[in-house]
């Protein structure tokens, strides 16, 4: 039993002295409680929308003051005719624009029946529909306030619309999402470890002494998972379109364009994790960390990005998982343009440029 214990603390030893080993055992509970923790949430908090208030009228003024009093909207803008409210959603500002026609006050008081417009982005249809029943319930507190009676014979009757996904289809969402999900895969992580594996055989070195130079030998290693990814992706349109249902409003060739970045951004990725990387297991797990939890919980696919904490949204954004939906929902369910989607193509463009410097730094510090 002495041999016994003295080898067990020899194994605890070593253990200890692996710093990459400690950061895996110690590191990875406490993100993972503090990612579900604020990040899993059905609560919508600080939604933006828009106002168009036909009416301006004391009545209408006090029921935009109510609603955006709450911590569940926050008030945008307001516009100034409804030729604005389609070009409001295709920014991607706006979750939700209300609509107070003519006459509010007048209808409420004289008709005891009046109005009211709600059009949400139901591109995501949780979100819409978690907004329109926020809307509601603040609604018909409005109007308990200003009559006094629980049972109302004054009524505000709110009119309900979804724009982009009128039948609030969930594939409409989960499409772009497994897209993204897939192609990350693909692209970043089996890419950082067919890397890794060539650098744990020591056929690493082999390749170098050949007349290819190592840009070369990285680029061969990755052009097959574009390729591969190219096809993966045009499956997944495919499937969407002819067994969902999935509409393709924008342009099909702006959208591959799109695809084609965003594969060169996760490939950018995993070449950075194999250039920090000498073995197959720390690359996956480094993946698994880095790449597939952020980009399930923190790009908007599945949770909306909203209702996090601030820390939460602001890390959000250096995810390219995120950008690269919000393209693929303007594109496909809105119709968008390249100039519609210039900012998320363009921070996209960024992080690949960004990424592969780096990467292409470290690669050849680490083997030259």
């Amino acid at each position: 039993m002495k041999q016994f214990f003295e080898f067990v603390k020899k194994e605890c030893f070593h253990i200890f002295r692996d710093r990459r080993t400690l950061l895996i055992l110690f590191g990875m509970p406490v993100v993972l409680i503090v990612l579900f923790g604020f990040a899993i949430t059905n609560e919508i908090r600080h939604a933006r929308i828009a106002v168009l208030d036909q009416s301006q009228d004391p009545l209408s003024h006090g029921l935009v003051r109510k609603i955006t009093a709450s911590t569940y909207f926050d008030l945008a803008g307001n516009l100034r005719s409804e030729k604005d409210i389609m070009p409001a959603f295709k920014k991607g500002d706006i979750r939700m624009v209300i609509v107070i026609p003519g006459g509010f006050q007048r209808d409420f008081i004289r008709e005891r029946k009046a109005a009211v417009q709600l059009l949400t982005d139901a591109s995501d249809p949780n979100t819409a529909t978690t907004l329109i029943n926020y809307a509601n319930a603040i609604l018909m507190q409005y109007q308990q306030e200003e009559t006094g009676m629980k049972h109302l014979p004054l009524t505000i009757q709110p009119e309900v619309r979804m724009v982009y996904n009128p039948t609030l289809k969930s594939v409409f969402l989960f499409v772009p999402g497994v897209m993204t999900l897939i192609l990350m895969l693909v692209c970043a992580m089996m890419t950082s470890i067919t890397i890794t594996r060539e650098k744990e055989l020591g056929t690493m070195e082999i390749l170098l002494v050949s007349p290819l130079r190592p840009l070369m030998i990285i680029a061969g290693k990755v052009v097959p998972y574009i390729l591969l990814s190219f096809v993966i992706a045009i499956i997944i349109l495919a499937l969407g379109a002819g067994i969902f249902g999935m509409p393709l409003k924008g342009s099909l060739a702006l959208l591959l364009l799109a695809c084609g970045l965003f594969c060169l951004t996760a490939l950018s990725l995993g070449i950075l994790i194999s250039s920090v990387t000498n073995s197959q297991q720390t690359a996956m797990m480094m993946s698994m960390m880095g790449l597939l939890l952020p980009t399930i919980l923190l790009s908007g696919f599945v949770f909306p990005i909203e209702s996090m904490p601030l820390p939460l949204r602001v890390l959000s954004n250096i995810i390219p998982a995120k950008w690269f939906i919000i393209i693929l929902k303007d594109i496909m369910l809105k119709g968008s343009g390249l100039r519609q989607i210039a900012l998320p193509m363009g921070v996209l463009s960024g992080m690949t440029l960004f990424f592969l410097v780096v990467s292409l730094r470290k690669f050849n510090i680490r083997l030259s």
